[in-house]
């Protein structure tokens, strides 16, 4: 009868060897992570000491396998969580603020109700139940655990630890209805008025503003772009002396934990890079911002904090909500322009352009997340049924 394989990771029968000076020479074969196996020693003054010694080298040995390769049904769902964090980084292929959400969603979200499971014992029962009770509480919660469930045991079923993907059965989740808001032109000048003033004031405490709020947000009404890519805007993004003046979105503002914020070479998709034409509005708010600039550079950043460096969203949104808050204008968001561009380009141009300038891959999308829906049905048809179904004089 052959010998049983030595499993990956796992090792043979330790074998003693008396050697010279009175050491002792403990050895075993140890398959490797690549599948192959190795003899590995350690010499020590005793056989206990040699055998420690040996041991140790084993699992030093396993430590450095490229991943982990001992998970099995049995295994508890936190290492699969542990496993698929490793395989993402090993891939590299995310952005790290996704990266980071995936972790956060998976320590919030899912490793409170499934940290005592063993693989094998998580069906589409237990995840449905999950998905169910987190929907209570939100849409959004609900569906950002089904894309980490989804993701982790994908690698599991890979790499052949389970037979299927348990999200797979799941019900689907029901988005609530919700129509994207849009502000109005006399909104949209309110505001403007409201910033303005502020800006004017002098505050008894903190450093005056320096009118950039403002200035972000005549960007924001003419052009559509993610706070993140105005923040990102660089000198050398801007042409000012064409007719229209242009504006090149290509990177993004990311706040990252251990690392703080930066400037990534990379909008949100490949879509998002984009020429956008620019309204005399937006054109001359950036030429003011430009004239005051200390920095000439070709990559300073158009829009930064007093020590030069980017600006977080968190903060530009928090300013926008305080500002107008206390002019008791509630409920904006930097978003909130994003939509009301896409609103005012579809009603006056066509879905398809607006979903252009907002650097979406599908016009669905646009419809969705950012068009405001107008009730009002084109007037022609009024004419048309009267031409179809004018009452005659003798009628």
């Amino acid at each position: 009868m052959s010998r049983p394989r030595i499993p990956i990771g796992g090792y043979g029968e330790i074998a003693f060897i008396q050697r010279a000076k009175g050491k002792v020479e403990a050895r075993t074969r140890f398959r490797d992570w690549d599948g192959q196996t190795r003899l590995v020693q350690a010499t020590a003054s005793s056989r206990p000491a040699a055998e420690v010694e040996l041991k140790r080298r084993l699992a030093e040995r396993n430590a450095f396998q490229p991943v982990d390769t001992t998970l099995t049904p049995d295994s508890p769902f936190p290492a699969l969580v542990e496993y698929w964090l490793a395989d993402l980084d090993l891939e590299n292929r995310i952005a790290p603020a996704t990266r980071f959400n995936y972790e956060r969603d998976m320590n919030r979200l899912v490793l409170p109700a499934f940290r005592g499971y063993a693989l094998r014992e998580i069906g589409v029962a237990r995840c449905d139940a999950l998905l169910k009770e987190l929907g209570k509480q939100s849409y959004a919660r609900s569906k950002r655990a089904k894309t980490v469930l989804r993701l982790a045991f994908g690698l599991a079923v890979r790499h052949e630890v389970i037979h299927r993907n348990p999200i797979d059965g799941v019900a689907r989740l029901h988005k609530p209805k919700r129509t994207p808001t849009a502000l109005t032109a006399t909104e949209v000048n309110a505001i403007r008025v409201v910033i303005k003033a502020w800006e004017l004031s002098r505050g008894t405490s903190g450093p005056n503003p320096d009118g950039q709020l403002g200035q972000i947000v005549e960007v924001m009404l003419g052009t559509s772009a993610r706070i993140g890519e105005v923040l990102a805007i660089r000198r050398r993004d801007l042409d000012l002396t064409t007719t229209p003046a242009t504006l090149r979105i290509c990177g993004t503002v990311i706040s990252e934990r251990g690392v703080g914020t930066y400037r990534q070479e990379h909008p949100k998709t490949d879509r998002s890079n984009r020429v956008i034409a620019l309204p005399s509005f937006t054109a001359e708010a950036l030429r003011r911002r430009l004239a005051i600039m200390a920095d000439h550079s070709l990559d300073a950043l158009v829009f930064r904090s007093r020590e030069g460096t980017p600006l977080t969203t968190a903060n530009v949104r928090r300013q926008l909500r305080k500002v107008l808050g206390d002019a008791g204008i509630e409920g904006v968001s930097p978003h909130m322009f994003r939509r009301t561009v896409a609103t005012v380009i579809s009603e006056q141009a066509s879905l398809n352009l607006a979903s252009e300038l907002l650097g979406h891959t599908d016009p669905k999308v646009t419809i969705e997340h950012c068009i405001r829906r107008n009730e009002q049905v084109n007037p022609l048809t009024a004419e048309l049924l009267d031409q179809a179904f004018a009452r005659t004089d003798d009628e």
